[in-house]
């Protein structure tokens, strides 16, 4: 069960947070103790998956044999070979295999597998009866099952048939190799014929168009009376009107450069005029006569403000007069400031707004001019233009009709050329003697027994991790992240607590694993910190049902062992449970006090000593629920639960809380605060890692010092410590027995 013993711990443990990348990864030990764990559903799994392989095997062996054919294709170089010349051209290798590819296209279309199905030959096979006529069976299993594939480094393409015969698997393949060869060798006749009827009609339109350009080139020499049209093309006559065209473009280019700027500046004028004094009006303002005769008025009202504050005083009349003098001094040379700041920004922006109205104005004379120009000058290039392109028009035609008539006469040799088709039978295909590659045995038996193994490992990891109990001392320190004091193993570990109650098994059964396993969690308890330090123990869990109860009781008997005096306190309020372990004797000294508890303490009905009752235990005390109050939580924060516990300090070595669950009730938090440290219950079978991370976080909210957890109901995993510690103290146990000793 656990992969590590328990230790005891001095140190706090650290705020619960994400766990770190190293914490959430499994080590090699634990993979293996997964593997051990499950080894047998990974045994049976792999069985089971090499008996599914050898049994499919057999199966397809019987019922289903496949057999495939196959033969291949040379495909020549997709190239028209001319007649003329001697050589060929060598062409690119993804270019050769894009061909062979439209090649292997070819023979898998639809068309092709209907036409294949039409063959007497094929008609004749048992495979074309076992679909009774329906072509659309048939044509669909020959996708599946037909192959054509073109080879990259070679030019042959490779046709192959699989089916359950072979010899009918050799016979499809060869009749679509004749087929497709004879079909192939038609189609590129009347390819041909086409190409060539293609190429007569051309000739003729190209002649006629041919015609048309001279006919033009001298419509244009009459109409403009050219006569030094045929200059070579290098060379190049300037007009005087072409120069004037540069000259008023480059003019008005430097205009529109102005125009731009001085939009610019107007852009930049009207944010001054809104923004702050520049530098330059600052300037201007320094300058102004106003400006300096009320400078200087206000230098000799503050001269004559300093004399009057040193000869009568702060709050004196002329000292006051001589100050809103100043101050309307002050206000006027702002007002003036402004002034002239405004008047300033404002001329300036209208003067650069006249000035863009001058400029636009040359601008539009400038584009008059220069339209003007330009027509001029398009009127007399236009002869040579139309001229020049007529000229090119014929040259193409020209070209373009030697062209034609030398395809014509290279089409007319390939056609009779064998090797037109571009595609060659290298030889039929032979029966084929094995069967495919999926029906052979050697790959069915490894890979189911592959498979089973993969399934068997991936169920087991799958248990493991789908598990988010916290369920061994290896969770608590990868998720929780506190100190484990102790684990009590699930009494269907230990026989010698099976017909006792598990509240007493420390009482009942003191040589049995669990209440050794309580023992080591009070030794652990006490070393965790100085005696002092844990006179007052909180036992709380996450939720009801996690142990709390069994944990508290037990381990105060085993305090009590020790010879130490120990009071247990039944602080849970909403679900008691001590007063129906501990049976109350009535004496005739308590019977009016029999009915008194914490409760009855908190709320002053008695004292805390008449509250404390004995038990059958020597050395243990119990203060039981008492009444159920209608406030637990302001009950259990208040002055009074404070003073009893330091009262009950001063008599008892421990005192021992079992309180409320924690995730459930804030009364759990509010005791947290009061006691010296808390221990926490988590149960092996029912609380998530989830519900133990908030329940530790809940207490640290309240700066709750936790002294660490138990680990309560574990059971036995194989491979993990626990498995082999149980087996170890029974052993140690019975030796111990048998020589009269004690464990």
């Amino acid at each position: 069960m656990a992969e590590e013993k328990p230790r005891a711990s001095g140190r706090m443990a650290g705020p619960v947070g994400p766990r770190s990348p190293a914490a959430a990864s499994l080590t090699a030990k634990e993979v293996f103790v997964i593997l051990r764990r499950h080894i047998l559903l990974i045994i049976f799994l792999t069985a089971l998956g090499l008996g599914a392989g050898g049994g499919t095997w057999k199966l397809l062996q019987m019922r289903f044999p496949r057999y495939t054919a196959k033969t291949y294709i040379q495909v020549l170089p997709p190239t028209e070979t001319d007649p003329m010349t001697i050589g060929t051209v060598q062409l690119q290798k993804d270019i050769l295999y894009g061909y062979r590819q439209s090649i292997a296209n070819l023979i898998k279309q639809q068309s092709t597998l209907e036409d294949l199905l039409d063959r007497d030959n094929v008609k004749e096979t048992r495979w074309f009866r076992r679909w009774e006529g329906n072509r659309r069976r048939a044509v669909n299993y020959l996708n599946k099952h037909f192959g054509a594939y073109a080879h990259r480094d070679s030019e042959f393409v490779e046709i192959s048939m699989t089916c359950s015969a072979a010899k009918e698997a050799a016979d499809i393949v060869n009749e679509m190799l004749s087929l497709f060869l004879a079909t192939r060798g038609d189609t590129e006749q009347q390819e041909i014929s086409r190409k060539l009827k293609g190429l007569e009609d051309q000739r003729v339109r190209v002649q006629s168009e041919l015609d048309a350009a001279n006919k033009g080139l001298d419509d244009i020499r009459a109409a403009y009376n050219l006569t030094d049209i045929e200059q070579p093309l290098g060379r190049y006559f300037q007009h005087t009107i072409t120069i004037r065209l540069n000259s008023l473009e480059l003019q008005k280019n430097e205009l529109d450069l102005a125009i731009k700027q001085l939009h610019a500046d107007i852009g930049n004028l009207k944010e001054l005029a809104t923004g702050p004094v520049t530098e330059q009006i600052e300037y201007q303002i320094e300058r102004d006569p106003v400006m300096i005769t009320l400078a200087q008025q206000l230098a000799y009202l503050e001269a004559q403000l300093s004399g009057r504050l040193t000869k009568f005083g702060e709050n004196h009349r002329d000292v006051r007069q001589t100050r809103e003098l100043i101050g309307e001094t002050k206000k006027r040379r702002e007002q003036r400031k402004d002034e002239i700041a405004n008047q300033t920004r404002r001329a300036n922006l209208e003067n650069a707004k006249d000035g863009l109205i001058v400029l636009q104005k040359r601008f539009e004379q400038l584009e008059s001019l220069r339209q003007e120009a330009e027509a001029q000058k398009k009127e007399l290039d236009l002869a040579r233009i139309q001229y020049e392109k007529g000229q090119k028009i014929r040259d193409e035609r020209l070209t373009m009709l030697d062209s034609i008539k030398e395809q014509i006469e290279k089409f007319k040799i390939m056609y009779n050329d064998p090797e037109t088709p571009k595609v060659l039978a290298v030889g039929l295909a032979p029966r084929p003697l094995e069967m495919v590659f999926s029906r052979q045995w050697w790959l069915w038996f490894p890979s189911g027994t592959i498979l089973g193994l993969l399934l068997g490992l991936g169920l087991a990891f799958l248990i493991e991790l789908a598990n988010d109990l916290v369920r061994t001392p290896r969770d608590v320190a990868r998720f929780l992240r506190i100190p484990l004091l102790g684990v009590i193993p699930d009494s269907s570990e230990d026989s010698q607590v099976r017909r006792i109650e598990l509240f007493h098994a420390v009482r009942q059964a003191p040589y049995s694993v669990i209440s050794e396993a309580y023992r080591r969690c009070r030794t652990n308890l006490k070393l965790s910190g100085p005696p002092e330090s844990l006179k007052t123990l909180l036992v709380s869990s996450g939720m009801a049902g996690d142990g709390k109860t069994s944990v508290a009781v037990n381990l105060s008997t085993t305090f009590v062992a020790t010879d130490k005096k120990v009071l247990l306190i039944d602080a849970n309020f909403r679900q008691p449970h001590l007063h129906k372990l501990f049976a109350k004797v009535e004496t005739k000294d308590s019977t009016e006090h029999f009915d008194f508890g914490l409760s009855s303490v908190l709320t002053h009905q008695c004292t805390s000593d008449e509250a404390v009752r004995a038990t059958d235990i020597e050395g243990l005390d119990i203060i039981d629920c008492g009444p159920l109050p209608a406030n637990p939580a302001e009950l259990l924060g208040s002055m009074r639960m404070e003073e009893l516990l330091a009262k009950q300090q001063k008599k008892y070595d421990y005192i021992i809380i079992d309180g409320p669950p924690a995730l459930l009730v804030s009364d759990a938090k509010v005791l947290a605060g009061l006691v010296d440290a808390t221990l926490l219950v988590f149960h092996a079978a029912a609380t998530s890692r989830g519900a133990a991370q908030r329940t530790i976080r809940e207490l640290k909210q309240v700066n709750a010092r936790i002294a660490g957890c138990v680990l309560f109901a574990a059971r036995s995993i194989k491979g993990g410590y626990f498995h082999e510690q149980f087996k170890s103290y029974r052993k140690y146990q019975k030796k111990a027995q048998l020589a009269g000793g004690t464990a």
